[in-house]
Formats: structure tokens, C-alpha cells, sequence
């Protein structure tokens, strides 16, 4: 991996001879004699580490860090000559990774750089891990939904958007028909592979702003903000007639199918989220107990 460094300082003499030094260590290298020319470059180009002095005319070191730090995602070393103005401590608090003196070898320098650039790729990791960690704490394993401890979380969250933009707040509860004859007569692996099924098409049936969750063993829900009673049976419907069109083949040569039975509803003024629940899951259960394979509705 070639990595990048920025060169920001308005000495010819250094600015050059450490360009010519970090090009043979193969190094892609750009340079600038001041912040300002640095901030450009940045926009445009991907730069690991920015390499600058501090004394430089206009803004100075310690300012383009912070800047950089702001904005951009590159480390920043700091060079100075100026050994009794400046302190790492200040060099820290601005946002550099590391601090050096002028004059300095060639090598020190690329063991730095060689320092900085390891802390960032072990942060980059951890990053990518806590990222991981975060996803796998609210994901529900089987069907790649979010988990009911996720739901409770997130329902509070749209219910107070809602209480704070008066915009509609709709909820779907799905559940599989007869699911228990399902795993009896084909086994709970089977069983599994629609559930995993069930969650690769609930996913397409949303928009980018809805979101779907396992909510029990067979049962889901799907969140829809900004969305009234009407568009959300409309979503309802297509879920369920996507679910129900789906072939299993539990057995070579067999072929298998299942349907869902939905409730719907949407948030009123001044409830909360157990009552809202609660109003998705009667209309769920007058579904069930009416035939399955069919969506019901109730308002408030």
C-alpha cells in the first residue's frame, strides 16, 4: 500500500529536500509553501499524513491542524525550529500526532512517520471492530433485521420525532401463519430458511427511512415514519403478497409455500408506544383469527 503525505512549508530548501527523501521511500507526495494552498489540496486529494511547520506567513502550523483535524481525516505531524515558542504539549492540544524538531535526520523523521501511520491503521481497525460489535449488538442474526431490544430503542426515538414535527408514525406487525405446522413437518431448519427468506424480501419492500425488525420467533415489524395508516397498508400488502409468492423447497421436488397475517396502525396524539403496540398487535390477531393471510387495520 502506497501511503500519502502533504509537505506544508514555505522553506524551499526543506520542503524540497524532504519531498526528494520521502519519494525514494516510495511515498506519493505533494507539497505546499503555505495553509491556505494545503486546504485546497486537501479537498481534492487523500492525503494520510500532513507534514507542517508551524511558522509559515498567514495561518500558521498550529491553526491548519486544527482545521485539518476538523475536516479532514489525515494525521498531522508538526515541524518547528523553534523549540522555546512551541511545546508538544500545544502540537497535542491543536490535534497532531507528533511533533518534531528542526533540524532532524532523515531517519528519525521516517521512523515517526512509520509511528503515526501504524496508530492510525491499529484506530482504523478498532474502529472497523467497535462498527462490527455495534451492528452484531442490534442485528438479529438469522434474518439480518434488527433485534427487538433495537425496535424498543429505535420506537422511542420516532415517537418523540413525531411529537416534535407532528409528522405521521405507522407500524406493521407481521406474523407467519401456522409457522408451528411448518417446523413440524419439515424441521426447524427448515423453519429458518424462511425465516431468513422472510427477511430478504421484507428489506426491498421499504424505503430507506423505514425499518424492519424480527420482533419474536415468527413474528416482525416494520416502522414507518412520516407515513399515514393508508400508504402503510399499501407497504403491508406488498409485503405480504411478496412473502406468500415465495417457493420452499424443503425436499428435492417439493415445493412449499407459507403466508403472513398483518396488523396495522398509526400513532395518535399523546399515546405512547405500548398502546401503539399493543393497537398493531389486536389488528394482527383479528387477522389471524379471521381467516390469515390478510391485513387488518385499527385506528386509535
Amino acid at each position: 500500500m502506497t501511503y500519502s503525505i502533504l509537505i506544508v512549508d514555505d522553506d524551499m530548501a526543506i520542503k524540497e529536500s524532504v519531498e526528494k527523501y520521502l519519494k525514494l521511500l516510495k511515498y506519493e507526495v505533494r507539497t505546499a509553501l503555505n495553509a491556505e494552498e494545503a486546504l485546497e489540496m486537501l479537498a481534492s486529494f487523500n492525503v494520510d499524513i500532513v507534514l507542517t511547520d508551524i511558522m509559515m506567513q498567514g495561518m500558521d502550523g498550529l491553526e491548519l491542524t486544527r482545521k485539518i483535524k476538523e475536516s479532514y481525516n489525515s494525521d498531522v505531524m508538526v515541524m518547528t525550529g523553534y523549540s522555546a515558542e512551541y511545546s508538544y504539549e500545544k502540537a497535542v492540544q491543536a490535534g497532531a500526532s507528533d511533533f518534531i524538531f528542526k533540524p532532524f535526520r532523515f531517519e528519525e523523521l521516517n521512523l515517526r512517520i512509520n509511528r503515526v501511520l501504524r496508530e492510525a491503521s491499529f484506530k482504523k481497525e478498532r474502529l472497523t471492530l467497535l462498527k462490527k460489535l455495534r451492528k452484531l449488538a442490534i442485528t438479529d442474526a438469522l434474518t439480518g433485521l434488527y433485534n427487538s431490544r433495537h425496535f424498543f430503542s429505535q420506537i422511542k426515538i420516532e415517537i418523540d420525532r413525531y411529537k416534535r414535527y407532528s409528522r405521521a408514525l405507522s407500524l406493521l406487525i407481521l406474523d407467519i401463519d401456522l409457522f408451528k405446522d411448518y417446523n413440524d413437518t419439515w424441521g426447524h431448519l427448515d423453519g429458518d430458511k424462511v425465516l431468513m427468506g422472510i427477511g430478504k424480501t421484507i428489506k426491498p419492500c421499504m424505503r430507506s427511512m423505514d425499518t424492519a425488525y424480527r420482533y419474536g420467533g415468527e413474528e416482525f415489524i416494520v416502522l414507518l415514519p412520516e407515513t399515514g395508516l393508508q400508504k402503510a397498508c399499501v407497504v403491508g400488502e406488498r409485503i405480504k403478497n411478496k412473502i406468500g409468492a415465495q417457493i420452499f423447497e424443503p425436499e428435492p421436488g417439493i415445493k412449499a409455500s407459507i403466508t403472513v397475517s398483518v396488523g396495522a396502525t398509526e400513532l395518535v396524539k399523546g399515546e405512547d408506544f405500548k398502546s401503539f403496540i399493543r393497537r398493531a398487535d389486536k389488528a394482527l390477531y383479528k387477522s389471524k383469527n379471521t381467516g390469515r393471510n390478510k391485513l387488518t387495520y385499527l385506528v386509535a
